[in-house]
């Protein structure tokens, strides 16, 4: 619940601090006192942006503080995924500075206005008159179904999040395939070419050398030719020369080493020249002109040249990388095929959880509309709404949505006799107004929320009717603390701590103020809003029996 407020240089407030009480308590004033800026006050507390205009002092900051007491509302595991020391008493701090910027902290610890956001949420219910109107709202209506059953909502979300992003991974595998497809049979048609092609690493330069030998054979074989003629043929050939040299050296080897040791030199260089004439007489035999082996190899060469001149490169080597990976580009959307069925089970399977989960909230939503409807008669009659009918039509959706698979309309019949229509077509502000009261006073009890606020909840409603409205906000006042800025007499006089908001100027700027009232200054006010700035006798009479 909201235990206190300090309120520093925000709007026409100077500075005020009030203290709350438990239960039931009305905030009553003129006509543009001040009293709507208290909740602007706290809306900055629960992470509503804002700029210097709420500054009251332009050249001032604006300081907006609130404490909380905390105890039993479990958010202790909000507080630790933030980093935030918890207590059971929270301190909520703003600061809006000249310059524009803003700053928060929750118990002295600098915090972002998300997380003001968020807990916000399960400290404060604002309810204004435009907060009226979302009674007519679809979305509000299945929200408060799902209050009132305690759905499955959150459970729902998650699977139709998930299934969302099972159906989104699916579409862009698929566009992702169709694209594929487009470039496929080109890649298809480079690597085919690349794979007849049936390339070797080394085998352009043995394919050169071999170009290179085929075409200069007859060439290579005349020089052969006059090499063996030279060495062996005719008889001052080499050989025949060296024979003589080496007879004449053994003739004289006995008279000196050395010239035997030449002579034995001599010898071997014989055996190496009688061995290079017996290879050249060799390779002269295995070498013919071949033409049509040289045609095969330049052809060969060509087809090498064209593919590497065609994919930019100049070795077979990036030829093979190249074919490697137009094979694995290949294969890869090979492998999109698989995914996408792969992706299409997902979907499938989401989808069930989906649908199963969608059909379990829709049976707790209808369970829970046909407790509204028979709960908040009662309700209804003691705010002078006997013959009307409140009924929550549920039907299937056209598809899935965040909220579920079902449309979700209130209708409403005022009268005995009459016709169900949409509820935001025929309802009256006064009737809208006390229909929300009605709603809102069955679901406190069920929210784990300490503190819900009214703002003017009573427009449309009075005499009686305005009696029953504080009765069934001080009812609600027994589960949780209940704040009503009312301007009505009927109303504030039901309440346990009655504040005031009145204007004064002062050094000519005009200031708010918030003032708690005693018992007395609670008849005077009570009779004032009776009657007149100056209350007769009777008003305060009428107060008095008011306050009893």
């Amino acid at each position: 619940m909201l235990r206190s407020l300090h309120i520093e240089n925000y709007a026409l407030i100077q500075q005020t601090d009030i203290c709350f009480s438990q239960g039931f308590i009305a905030i009553t004033g003129e006509t543009g006192a001040g009293k709507s800026i208290i909740l602007g006050a706290l809306g900055l507390l629960t992470g509503q942006r804002a700029d210097t205009q709420v500054l009251g002092e332009p050249d001032k900051k604006c300081i907006v503080e609130a404490e909380f007491d905390i105890s039993g509302l479990q958010l202790q595991n909000l507080f630790t995924e933030n980093d935030i020391d918890y207590d059971d008493v929270l301190l909520l701090r703003r600061e809006i500075l000249p310059s524009g910027k803003s700053r928060a902290f929750a118990n002295d610890s600098p915090v972002q206005l998300p997380f003001l956001k968020t807990l916000g949420a399960h400290l404060l219910d604002i309810h204004s008159q435009h907060a009226t109107l979302l009674l007519g709202d679809r979305s509000f209506q299945a929200e408060l179904l799902d209050t009132m059953a305690h759905s499955c909502i959150a459970d729902y979300q998650q699977a139709y999040r998930h299934y969302c992003a099972c159906r989104k991974q699916l579409e862009d595998l698929t566009a992702l395939d169709a694209k594929n497809r487009k470039e496929a049979d080109f890649l298809q048609f480079q690597f085919d070419e690349l794979q007849q092609a049936r390339l070797q690493v080394d085998e352009q330069a043995d394919l050169e050398q071999e170009s290179q030998l085929l075409q200069n054979t007859e060439t290579i074989k005349e020089t052969l030719l006059a090499v063996n003629q030279l060495c062996d043929s005719e008889e001052d050939s080499t050989l025949a020369r060296l024979n003589t040299a080496k007879s004449q050296l053994q003739h004289i080897a006995s008279y000196h080493s050395d010239i035997q040791t030449l002579a034995e030199r001599l010898d071997s260089a014989l055996i190496d020249l009688k061995d290079i004439v017996s290879e050249i007489n060799q390779l002269d035999s295995h070498l013919a002109y071949n033409p049509q082996r040289l045609e095969e190899v330049n052809g060969r060469l060509d087809l090498i040249y064209k593919l590497q001149k065609k994919h930019g490169v100049n070795t077979i080597e990036a030829l093979l990388n190249l074919q490697e990976d137009l094979e694995r580009q290949l294969n890869s959307f090979n492998n999109i095929e698989a995914q996408i069925q792969q992706a299409m089970q997902e979907v499938d399977k989401a989808y069930s959880q989906m649908q199963t989960l969608a059909e379990q909230l829709t049976a707790q939503r209808q369970q829970a509309a046909r407790q509204l409807q028979e709960q908040i008669a009662p309700t209804l009659d003691q705010l002078g709404m006997s013959e009307a009918q409140l009924k929550i039509s549920i039907s299937p959706a056209a598809d899935f949505g965040p909220t579920g698979h079902d449309t979700i309309q209130a209708l409403f019949n005022a009268n005995k006799g009459g016709t169900f229509r949409e509820l935001s077509k025929v309802a009256s502000g006064g009737e809208m107004s006390r229909l929300m009261l009605a709603v809102k006073s069955m679901i406190t009890a069920q929210q784990l929320l300490p503190t819900i606020i009214f703002d003017e909840i009573d427009s449309g409603v009075s005499g009686n009717i305005s009696l029953a409205v504080g009765k069934i906000m001080q009812q609600m006042a027994q589960h949780m603390q209940v704040i009503a800025i009312t301007h009505l007499p009927q109303i504030a006089s039901r309440a346990q701590q009655h504040l005031k908001v009145y204007k004064q100027v002062e050094a000519s700027r005009t200031i708010s103020h918030l003032k708690e009232l005693d018992n007395a200054e609670r008849i005077t006010e009570i009779a004032t809003m009776l009657s007149s700035d100056n209350p007769t006798a009777s008003a305060l009479q009428t107060a008095k029996e008011l306050m009893k």
